[in-house]
């Protein structure tokens, strides 16, 4: 299977978590959008908007990081996604959540406070706001899940798990003070800890190193 990303890309960094935690093997190329190869013909033929992350299994191509994650549980028969409609339907409901109420707002204040610059687009500091609002909300929701449940969807690692874990992997560079957080904070610093993660990289903050 080939994997086309970008490591600054939290999407793309949720498939990679999930693939080395499923013991998927896969190929990773490099689409480095600061160099613009998103926009390459070719990329642009594996996903019409030019994102990643993108997936190649022997000739069937899948884009969006939520059904790329859950065609590789399936495939592999995880129990990171039940087969039991309930839980599932938990499961999904977390995964939206997330991708709603935080990627979104992260991805406003990273993208204004971190890319942008880098590329020479225009800092839009209401979007800096609206996301820093929007943390500010449902970052406690998040945090109370918590208290009652060794992971986000209940008491057993579910795919959930890394829509969250990739999608906060910026707070510290876009200067959100997670602590505040201590159930969120614990819970992130173990997830970063074990291998699926330490395999892409120590820290998400390397990936910008270069």
């Amino acid at each position: 299977m080939k994997l086309y990303g970008f490591d600054v890309s939290t999407p793309c960094n949720k498939v990679r978590y999930v693939a080395n935690k499923l013991g998927v093997d896969y190929e990773y190329i490099i689409i480095n959008a600061f160099e613009g190869e998103h926009k390459l013909e070719e990329h642009i033929k594996r996903h019409p908007a030019g994102k990643v992350p993108v997936i190649d299994d022997d000739g069937f191509i899948l884009f969006e990081s939520n059904a790329i994650v859950k065609y590789l549980a399936d495939k592999t028969n995880s129990p990171l996604y039940p087969k039991d409609l309930k839980q599932r339907a938990i499961i999904d409901q977390w995964m939206d959540f997330i991708s709603i109420h935080v990627a979104n707002a992260v991805n406003k204040v990273f993208g204004n406070r971190i890319i942008f610059p880098k590329v020479g687009i225009e800092v839009d500091e209401r979007s800096i706001q609206d996301g820093l609002d929007f943390l500010d909300r449902f970052l406690p929701l998040l945090d109370n899940q918590l208290k009652n449940n060794e992971y986000l969807a209940g008491d057993k690692l579910s795919l959930a798990d890394f829509c969250l874990l990739s999608s906060i992997d910026p707070l510290e560079l876009i200067q959100v003070d997670i602590t505040t957080y201590p159930q969120l904070k614990a819970y992130q610093q173990n997830l970063i800890a074990e291998d699926f993660y330490q395999k892409c990289f120590a820290s998400y903050a390397d990936c910008l190193k270069n």
